[in-house]
């Protein structure tokens, strides 16, 4: 669960630095619009696709919430760690700009709140999932696997795939193929994802033993690594073709350049795996991606998108005749 907030102006310096609120920053506001993004795509592949306004909003609202209070147990949980970083020093906890016992107040009246709206205004289903999430954050990736593993982000990975099932359960009650489907495209795009980050961040990991890919086995191992999961990620991502209720074809056909463009960033990648802007160029693309296939999804169940997706297939010789 990472997002483009995680690099600093150190890391891209085309990109100032904005500064939020103590109590804000430990929330990693950045990091939530991609987590909701993947909320809509579950819904958007069930039958129940548009849902009525409130349980939309509760939805989206409890979700946020969730996410906010798992970004701040991650951040008092790992302050001494960005207290050692030259890059994380000045961040609120480490800092001294927010009490780690605020913090945990905040975290435990956010938690509290998602699991009030969600249970009233959604379902029981998606207030639990949004609380796996949360403890798939905080507990199985920050605590557990992070400081033990390279393959930390591959297993922990789960927290960031879960939104796609809290969103197919807050629109059926259940989960069906097209929310596993979003799960497991979000499990094998997270790894290409966060190692683009960790080239970048190789450093600051090693300096406090964190053992991520790049630091254990170097950039030319991860390099290859990314590759694999970006062919996994690219192909998965063709089959929301079928398992979307209606306008898989039209979804078929606009998911393509994005995929052509991933394959693109990663095999530049491959060539040069030790430069820094490669990697953040194909760090900030991955982000860009699965914001896309989201809208795609979302699009391809737009009633006048699909008819004129049909017309265009009929008009090719492709379609049934009308």
């Amino acid at each position: 669960m990472v997002s483009a907030s995680s690099v600093r102006a150190d890391v891209v310096p085309s990109r100032r630095l904005v500064r939020l609120p103590a109590w804000l920053e430990v929330a990693k506001p950045r990091l939530i619009p991609l987590l909701l993004a993947t909320t809509l795509g579950g819904m958007a592949l069930t039958e129940s696709w548009p849902l009525p306004s409130p349980r939309l909003a509760c939805t989206l609202g409890g979700g946020a919430l969730a996410a906010a209070a798992a970004g701040v147990l991650n951040c008092v949980w790992e302050q001494d760690l960005d207290g050692r970083m030259g890059r994380t020093q000045q961040r609120a906890l480490p800092s001294g700009r927010l009490s780690a016992r605020s913090a945990v107040i905040g975290a435990i009246a956010c938690t509290l709140a998602a699991s009030t709206l969600l249970v009233a205004g959604v379902n029981c289903l998606a207030a639990g999932l949004s609380l796996l999430g949360l403890c798939s954050y905080v507990l199985l990736y920050t605590v557990l696997l992070k400081p033990r593993t390279t393959q930390n982000i591959v297993i922990g990975g789960v927290a960031g795939a879960i939104p796609p099932l809290v969103g197919a359960a807050a629109a059926t009650g259940h989960i069906g193929l097209g929310g596993w489907w979003l799960f497991a495209l979000v499990m094998v795009w997270t790894p290409a994802h966060f190692w683009a980050l960790a080239l970048l961040l190789r450093e600051d990991y090693r300096s406090v033993g964190i053992p991520m890919l790049p630091v254990v086995h170097g950039a030319a191992v991860t390099a290859r690594a990314i590759g694999r999961y970006g062919w996994a990620t690219v192909c998965l991502s063709g089959l929301g073709a079928l398992v979307l209720p209606e306008g898989g074809a039209l979804y078929a056909v606009l998911v393509v350049p994005f995929n052509g463009r991933l394959l693109q960033m990663i095999r530049r990648l491959g060539d040069a795996p030790d430069d820094r802007s490669v990697a953040g160029g194909l760090f900030r693309w991955s982000i860009l991606y699965l914001f896309g296939i989201c809208l795609l999804l979302l699009l391809s169940r737009d009633p006048h998108a699909a008819q004129l997706t049909s017309q265009s297939l009929q008009l090719l010789g492709l379609g049934s005749a009308a």
